[in-house]
């Protein structure tokens, strides 16, 4: 599976499409919120008691809706760049719709909560087998990192060029800050730019 470009229209800033994918309840919907210059689409649905015993939420107690489809945003990086974001339901019944949420993108952010590391293999595994670039988003609950970006990148047995990124999902510039190293790590994959071209 070839990933997507970055369209560059004769008039107007060059777009492109990014993935936000990860477990149930990691942040996804709150970090394309947090960024998006317009208000997000969500499609967040209310949690019944058919999900019980379904959806772990044990870590995320208060947790009262939950992503049926997707959620989108977009930020405009500078002048010149503008980003779509597609986040990803996290449960596995909905996996079946991220093979159209992926086409065209340039990348994904997994992002993942270090006290539920296992929830973000299948992401991680998904992005892989389509060689689909990614960056890993560290996002750190309540302002706290539970483990160092090494011990989380040994847990996970992921190669050392694929960049860990900590974030607070809530957080625009942190969650910017993950946006922009994402497509600095899909133009050095490109050979289009070296590490930092981007303004911050």
């Amino acid at each position: 599976m070839a990933f997507g470009s970055f369209d560059s229209p004769k008039d107007g800033p060059i777009s492109a499409k990014i993935v936000v994918a990860g477990g149930f309840g990691v942040g996804k919907t709150t970090l394309v919120g947090s960024v998006s210059e317009i208000r997000p689409l969500t499609t967040e649905a209310v949690m019944t008691s058919v999900s019980s015993g379904v959806d772990d939420t044990d870590v995320v107690p208060h947790k009262r809706t939950t992503t049926v489809a997707m959620d989108f945003g977009r930020i405009s990086l500078d002048e010149e760049l503008i980003l779509y974001l597609f986040g990803t339901p996290g449960q596995t019944r909905f996996w079946f719709m991220w093979d159209e949420l992926v086409r065209g993108a340039i990348g994904a952010v997994v992002l993942v909560d270090t006290r539920r590391l296992a929830d973000c293999f299948a992401a991680i595994d998904f992005f892989e087998q389509r060689r689909l670039p990614y960056v890993i988003g560290l996002n750190c609950f309540d302002g706290i990192q539970s483990h160092s970006a090494d011990d989380v990148r040994d847990a996970l047995g992921i190669t050392p060029d694929v960049p860990f990124i900590s974030c607070d999902a809530r957080n625009r510039d942190s969650t910017k800050g993950v946006l922009i190293g994402l497509v600095e790590y899909v133009l050095r994959l490109r050979g289009a730019a070296p590490a930092g071209a981007m303004a911050r």
